[in-house]
């Protein structure tokens, strides 16, 4: 018998990490945006600002703490250590891209879920991972590689009809564990 368990891959940023809502938060607070915007599926956050502040988003995210203070996604804190119990769980996330990101979503992951070894974080810019399964909001990180890809829903993937669904972290624990 082989005791080997299944390796599972999750994303952070809408998958983990509730960037949506810390977008909405600042777009709010400064400029008025209301928190309960109605974003056109299948379109990015910034898509659905006025066009004289869609290109804000680039600042914030280049913002030292921007992703150290985002919300965890409702649900998150009692699925993933259930999920770490029956697989080998890895959290891959891109941080390249946003030099402050690194060290942000290092520090929330060893606030939010202590129990992940850091031998089990892989940050990068491209996803290019083995894995039996894998959590994203983006389509563009499935490979050949991934046996089981689970689209999390986020306003730009609605539109999205050809991978598995996975519309909340309670939907997560009833399909894997």
């Amino acid at each position: 018998m082989n005791d080997k368990k299944r390796r599972l891959a999750i994303d952070m940023d809408e998958v983990l990490a509730d960037t949506h809502a810390k977008f909405l938060t600042l777009f709010n607070r400064d400029f008025g945006i209301p928190l309960d915007l109605k974003q056109k599926p299948g379109t990015e956050i910034f898509e659905n600002m006025p066009k004289e502040i869609g290109d804000h988003w680039k600042k914030y995210v280049n913002e030292p703490g921007f992703f150290r203070d985002v919300p965890v996604m409702r649900g998150a804190l009692n699925i993933v250590p259930e999920l770490n119990k029956k697989y080998d769980l890895f959290i891959v996330s891109a941080a390249m891209e946003f030099k402050n990101s690194f060290l942000d979503k290092y520090s929330w992951l060893e606030e939010h879920f202590p129990f992940i070894p850091w031998t089990n974080i892989l940050f990068t810019g491209r996803k290019i991972i083995v894995s039996d399964v894998l959590i994203d909001d983006r389509a563009k990180n499935f490979s050949e590689h991934i046996e089981r890809p689970l689209l999390f829903t986020s306003p730009h993937n609605v539109l999205l009809e050809e991978y598995e669904r996975v519309n909340s972290w309670e939907e997560v624990g009833e399909k894997l564990l």
